[in-house]
């Protein structure tokens, strides 16, 4: 019985090596054949889906700078005037519906602009705020979106009275257009075009006369969008005031907004018309800056 013993055990043990030998010999074939399809995925596919600022949908307005994405905003940057021509975003019904973060209170530098963005140090004491293009209000669903609005990159030189009176009349707005119609693109900047412009801080910064704004509603029959061009100061005007064709904005700025988005009938419509019929404005909104807003 012992001998018997002795060599079921040693058959057992023998069966055992030949189960490993296979079973290590298929592991390595697997991690062979894993690892060639591993480099060759095309991972851009799934950054594409997790980063919204890469779909070509953000690639709205052509460009005199160095264009960057972020995470939830693109912008083109003019390193001589240390600031963005313009900044493109998507605004969605989703965005406004999570509860907001917490506004973040520190201005960094924007290390991905390669020539290095204006600083925080550039604005004190100049007279103007840290104006957003892409308002902290649009980047209040998470914290990365918020955290980016304060990249010095989204920031331009604006009055007090201008940022916290009618820019912020129509930010707020353009959250009410977002929400009522699903979502819209926006298109916002600086002209920095026109004469006599002066700049602020030790790195120069442009110190903008005049802002526009756009905002395109694609999802209808027909697409939709309003222009707005606003002095950099205090304004008692309605926001309908100040509404313009795309065309002037385009004349103005040197640039060309919805070349890859639209086909060339749908753009030259849209573009060459003033329509505020289907933009509805709050006038409770409008009275409030009238009483409060501008003089704070």
């Amino acid at each position: 019985m012992t001998r018997l013993r002795r060599n079921h055990t040693k058959h057992k043990s023998s069966g055992m090596a030949l189960r490993f030998i296979v079973f290590a010999i298929v592991t390595v074939f697997l991690m062979w054949y894993l690892y060639g399809e591993f480099k060759n995925f095309d991972f851009s596919e799934i950054t594409q889906a997790e980063n919204p600022a890469t779909d070509s949908r953000f690639f709205l307005p052509t460009s005199n700078g160095e264009v960057i994405h972020h995470t939830y905003y693109s912008l083109s940057y003019i390193e001589r005037h240390e600031q963005a021509e313009w900044v493109a975003y998507e605004l969605t019904r989703d965005n406004l519906k999570v509860p907001n973060v917490k506004r973040t209170g520190r201005f960094n530098p924007d290390y991905d602009v390669t020539s290095s963005s204006a600083f925080h140090r550039d604005y004190s004491n100049s007279g103007y705020t840290r104006g957003h293009l892409a308002p902290a209000g649009d980047m209040a669903h998470n914290l990365t979106a918020m955290e980016e609005s304060f990249l010095m990159s989204n920031i331009s030189p604006q009055k007090r009275k201008f940022n916290n009176g009618i820019w912020k009349e129509l930010e707020e707005q353009v959250r009410d257009w977002a929400f009522s119609r699903e979502n819209i693109y926006i298109i916002t900047g600086p002209i920095l075009r026109d004469p006599g412009l002066r700049g602020i801080g030790q790195n120069g910064v442009t110190a903008p006369q005049r802002f526009y704004k756009i905002i395109l509603d694609v999802n209808g029959r027909n697409p939709e969008a309003i222009g707005f061009i606003i002095p950099n100061d205090v304004s008692d005007q309605p926001l309908k005031d100040y509404v313009v064709t795309i065309d002037n904005i385009e004349e103005l700025t040197g640039l060309d907004f919805f070349n890859e988005l639209l086909n060339d009938s749908e753009e030259e419509k849209m573009e060459s018309e003033i329509n505020v019929k289907p933009w509805k404005f709050s006038e409770k909104r409008y009275r409030l800056r009238l009483d409060k807003w501008n003089h704070q």
